[in-house]
């Protein structure tokens, strides 16, 4: 019982503070740049209680995590009225940006502390590996799938902001099918490509060199993890 308890905290706190602080960080950049949507609804904090989402959060990262090794969830999104920022193309750059940036520095001090004391012995010295482990992977894992330039992704936002209008403007349109879309990339794609006998898990061209890519970097500036 214990074992299991270790197991699962171990996975449990690092994906929910990856989920909600990357939320929490959106609220907090889109109140410094002149909207206070978020911190009037009491989500400019990075308290994980007041972002959490039950599924999303908790059962859904743990889930996948034992059963396929890969962490994927959400929190409640924060709410961002885009129109009342000082500059609004510029600075939905800027609040998009914040949740994967975030991320980035979890990652980074997590690798940091992994490098440093991952080798400690006894039960307290494997869970805290374990711990700093899960959270480099969820971390850069939540980074680089939010910046897939796919709105309602932060990286369809930062396309948005950043792209000629000809080019912004039907990317923005495409918002509204932007969950479907990933469903069916994510999802259904490599379903119906392993009926076929065809590898269609694009997920994987996609994500596999970016995280290995994001990880040496990190190696880089920690040391060896």
């Amino acid at each position: 019982m214990e074992d299991w308890i270790l197991k699962l905290t171990a996975v449990a706190i690092p994906a929910i503070l990856a989920i909600t602080l990357h939320e929490a960080a959106h609220g907090w950049m889109a109140q410094k740049l002149g909207d206070d949507t978020a911190a009037r609804l009491g989500r400019v904090t990075f308290n994980p209680l007041r972002h959490i989402d039950p599924f999303g959060t908790v059962i859904l990262p743990a889930l996948m995590y034992f059963t396929t090794g890969f962490v994927f969830g959400w929190a409640k999104p924060v709410p961002v009225d885009f129109t009342r920022l000082h500059h609004p193309r510029r600075d939905m750059v800027w609040v998009a940006l914040a949740g994967p940036g975030t991320n980035f520095l979890l990652a980074l001090a997590s690798a940091w502390g992994l490098a440093r004391f991952g080798d400690m012995q006894g039960m307290f010295g494997a869970w805290l590996a374990a711990t700093l482990t899960v959270s480099v992977l969820a971390n850069v894992i939540l980074m680089i799938f939010n910046m897939i330039p796919l709105p309602p992704l932060d990286g369809g936002r930062v396309a948005v902001g950043v792209l000629p209008d000809a080019l912004a403007f039907p990317l923005a349109r495409l918002e509204r099918y932007g969950i479907l879309i990933l469903v069916f990339v994510l999802f259904l794609l490599p379903f119906v490509g392993r009926e076929l006998g065809v590898n269609l898990d694009v997920f994987s061209w996609i994500m596999q060199p970016a995280i290995g890519w994001a990880i040496n970097v990190l190696e880089f500036l920690t040391g060896p993890l």
